[in-house]
């Protein structure tokens, strides 16, 4: 267990940071409860939400376990497609729809993992990248099912009964809050994932392979599991984002969404648990902000990662982590 930080000028800071040190999930989660009554733009807040479990997911591969992925759209994008076409094309309801997209990215991952496991460094990078591009034209061919360039449409939920209560998914709040339930729980998993002797492995993998080895772990296995747990939250993230935005893009499984992640973990600080959610709620917020003022966004968005990324080395949270610490 991570030691509480005491360097703090402010009491309030430390009492804040300090939970956020020893119990993350439910810190993570008390900031993202409250984080749309002070946010004015709800619609934006659900983005953030989704793309930060997302960059979670990611995280797990990237920052815990150490592998460089580029192919993490394949199973955002699989996990939104699958939820999505049991709604649009079939009318399941969306519980089980939300679970056949968890599954269709978790076997996604697990064939992807089989191929690309036994490469290591940038050749693992580069054999995801080529899988998730295999992924991204199986799906845009499937056009009868897909729609193809033209996308998935007709993904509506616009009211959920719960017996109880209905909620009106069409009032971006209670959409947020909703959504907020399932990313909870995911990472209440990932939490529990990594206080477990199997997150120790995760890391004892990133820090030195070949010392796992020699202590008798089954590093290929491992590396798999991890590799399918983070395609599962990632397309929880993309089943989700389905219902978000009742339908689905066939860039969901581009390599650009892939490079977009990849850069969310980064802004935040991979390894750690705060940072993607951070991350996504800094890069999609300047994103807003930017794309209000010139068509030249990307190019202004590059700019002010590149600073930042050369003022937090670690990562804006892993960087006030570290600096806090001394």
């Amino acid at each position: 267990m991570m030691k509480p930080i005491k360097s703090f000028k402010s009491p309030f800071a430390t009492a804040f940071a300090n939970q956020l040190v020893r119990h993350p999930a439910a810190a993570v989660m008390a900031l993202l409860a409250v984080f749309p009554l002070v946010f004015p733009f709800h619609s934006l807040a659900i983005n953030i939400l989704l793309f930060g479990l997302f960059a979670a997911g990611y995280n797990l591969t990237f920052g815990y376990t150490g592998k460089l992925s580029f192919g993490h759209a394949a199973f955002f994008g699989s996990g939104a497609y699958g939820c999505g076409i049991l709604i649009a094309k079939y009318s399941i309801g969306w519980p089980l729809a939300i679970l056949f997209g968890i599954a269709l990215a978790g076997l996604i991952a697990l064939a992807m993992g089989l191929l690309a496991m036994r490469t290591r460094g940038i050749y693992f990078a580069m054999v995801t990248l080529a899988l998730a591009q295999c992924v991204y034209f199986l799906f845009f061919h499937a056009t009868s099912i897909t729609g193809g360039d033209n996308g998935l449409r007709g993904v509506n939920i616009n009211t959920v009964d719960l017996g109880v209560v209905q909620l009106d998914l069409l009032n971006p709040l209670v959409k947020y809050y909703f959504m907020l339930s399932f990313v909870s729980v995911a990472i209440w998993l990932i939490a529990r994932i990594l206080n477990s002797p199997f997150g120790s492995v995760l890391e004892a993998l990133r820090e030195n392979e070949n010392r796992a080895r020699a202590c008798g772990i089954n590093v290929e296995r491992a590396r798999l599991l991890s590799l399918v747990v983070s395609g599962m939250i990632c397309g929880l993230a993309g089943a989700l984002n389905a219902i978000n935005l009742s339908t689905v893009s066939v860039d969901s499984l581009s390599y650009h969404t892939s490079g977009q992640v990849m850069m969310l973990t980064l802004l935040g600080g991979m390894g750690t648990f705060f940072g993607p959610f951070l991350g996504a709620g800094i890069f999609i917020a300047i994103e807003h902000i930017v794309t209000g003022i010139t068509e030249r966004w990307q190019l202004i968005v590059g700019v002010i990662f590149i600073i930042l990324v050369l003022f937090f080395p670690k990562g804006i949270w892993g960087t006030f982590l570290a600096w806090y610490k001394k």
